[in-house]
C-alpha cells in the first residue's frame, strides 16, 4: 500500500485528488495538508511514502517545503501537482529534490501511474510539463541533443539502475539526476524512463 499526504491550500482540490485515488486499491491517502509547513510535519508523522504538493501554498512554498521534507525523510517522494508550469517552477521543484510534477488537469490514469512511479523512486513528468520544456529549450539551444552528461544518465537508467545508484556512479546527487532526466525527457519529447531509451537508441544517442 502506497500511503500518500495530499498537500495543497484549497479544501475542495484535496478533496477531489482524494475522490480520484479512492479507487486505486493499491493507493491509501494517510493525510492532509494545507501549507509546506504542516505538509513536512503531516508527512513525518504518517511516515508518507509519497507526497502530492501544490507548488504555491502559505507557510513556505512547495519547492522549499520538498527540500525540507527530503533533508528529513530522505525516503520519501514527492510528487508536485500544481497548476503552474513555466519552466522556472518546473526546474526549481526537481532540483528542490521533486520526483516528479503533474499538472492539475491531469487525469486519474495518469495521476495514480505518475504516485506509483514516483513510489519507485522514478521520475514521473506530466507529457504536457515534457512539451512546455522542450519548446523552451528548442526557442533557447535549437534542435535537441544530449550532453555529455545527459547522455551518461540515460545510458545507466537504460541499465537500470536507481536515481540513487546512478548518481553514486557519476558522483552527483540523486536530485542531480532527476533534473538530468527532467531535461532528457524534454528534449526527446517524452514522460518517463522507457520511452526516454527507446528513443535515444533510435536516434543513435546512446548505445544499447
Amino acid at each position: 500500500m502506497i500511503r500518500v499526504v495530499l498537500a495543497d491550500d484549497h479544501p475542495v482540490v484535496r478533496e477531489g485528488i482524494r475522490g480520484m485515488l479512492a479507487a486505486e486499491e493499491d493507493i491509501e491517502v494517510a493525510g492532509e495538508a494545507a501549507s509546506g509547513g504542516e505538509a513536512v510535519a503531516v508527512a513525518l508523522a504518517v511516515t508518507a511514502d509519497v507526497v502530492l504538493m501544490d507548488l504555491r501554498m502559505p507557510g513556505g512554498d512547495g519547492a522549499e517545503a520538498t527540500g525540507r521534507l527530503l533533508r528529513e525523510a530522505p525516503g520519501c517522494r514527492v510528487l508536485i501537482l500544481t497548476t503552474y508550469d513555466t519552466d522556472a517552477d518546473i526546474l526549481r521543484a526537481v532540483e528542490a529534490g521533486a520526483t516528479g510534477y503533474l499538472l492539475k488537469d491531469a487525469p486519474r490514469t495518469e495521476l495514480a501511474a505518475a504516485v506509483r512511479a514516483a513510489a519507485r523512486g522514478e521520475t514521473a513528468l506530466s507529457p504536457s510539463v515534457a512539451t512546455r520544456l522542450v519548446s523552451g529549450m528548442r526557442a533557447r539551444a535549437g534542435a535537441p541533443a544530449l550532453s555529455e552528461r545527459e547522455a551518461q544518465v540515460l545510458r545507466l537508467a537504460a541499465d537500470g539502475l536507481t536515481n540513487a545508484e546512478i548518481g553514486a556512479r557519476l558522483f552527483i546527487s540523486a536530485a542531480t539526476v532527476k533534473t538530468h532526466l527532467v531535461r532528457i525527457f524534454a528534449k526527446l519529447e517524452v514522460s518517463d524512463r522507457t520511452a526516454a531509451v527507446t528513443r535515444a537508441m533510435r536516434a543513435g544517442l546512446i548505445q544499447g
